[in-house]
């Protein structure tokens, strides 16, 4: 399966921008006042997005976790698995590392700035994942984190492989039906060539019959001389048209 189709990567490209979203709001958060409206506010919004991107990178581990019991059946190797789990660990520790320095700003209350302002840039050494993977992004995000689950990929890859033979199933029969309507066209064709050389022989018949009670007529009215004559002359006649045919 190639990357863009594997639902790890789509639902990893969804918690990348939700992780990217966070770090936005966090670096609002570090340049409100301490202890003003917008700061608290922003505070909240940030724990609250923490815990979003925490449960979704607890459901992307469960999926990790599954793909791990048969790696083979799914097309990925150890390598693979062990750089899954590094992306979810660590996007675990940063959103980890937003969350308490958050909770650490809002309860320093006597705490000075540039102390926590230290606290924060401690706190947040962590290499970010989007930019040490960077080459693993993919523009497809989707927004749909219900169908996570321990059977969800599995479930998704024989929809897709039922998908594809339904496809070339009806490619086939495409195929099938239009060699058969070439057959019909053209047997259709042969019963009016044999329609055609019918009517022809049975008129061609007629003539000769017609020609036949002719001579027949003069062979009878010309009697044994005339009959004689009319051969001589026939005679004649084909020794003409072989001379002329043959040697001229």
């Amino acid at each position: 399966m190639s990357s863009a189709q594997d639902p790890f990567y789509i639902v990893k490209e969804e918690i990348q921008g939700s992780i990217d979203k966070l770090l936005s709001t966090f670096n609002q958060w570090e340049r409100m006042p301490l202890e003003s409206v917008e700061q608290l506010r922003l505070t909240k919004e940030l724990l609250s997005g923490c815990e979003t991107v925490e449960w979704q990178v607890d459901e992307l581990d469960k999926t990790i976790d599954v793909a791990a019991r048969d790696p083979a059946w799914y097309g990925i190797d150890q390598a693979e698995l062990d750089k899954r789990r590094r992306w979810t660990s660590n996007a675990r520790t940063q959103v980890k590392n937003v969350k308490k320095t958050a909770v650490i700003g809002n309860e320093s209350n006597g705490t000075s700035t540039s102390n926590v302002n230290g606290m924060r840039r401690e706190l947040m050494r962590v290499p970010n994942p989007h930019q040490t993977d960077k080459s693993n992004q993919y523009a497809a995000a989707q927004e749909n984190d219900d169908y996570i689950s321990s059977e969800s990929d599995r479930q998704l890859l024989l929809i897709r492989q039922q998908d594809e033979e339904l496809d070339e199933l009806s490619a086939s029969v495409e195929r099938i039906g239009g060699v058969g309507l070439t057959i019909h066209e053209e047997l259709r064709a042969q019963e009016k060539i044999m329609d055609d050389l019918g009517n022809e022989m049975d008129s061609t018949s007629n003539r000769l019959d017609f020609v036949q009670k002719k001579v027949a007529m003069v062979m009878k009215k010309a009697g044994a001389k005339g009959q004689f004559m009319m051969i001589l002359f026939l005679l004649a006649l084909f020794i003409i048209l072989f001379v002329l045919v043959f040697f001229t």
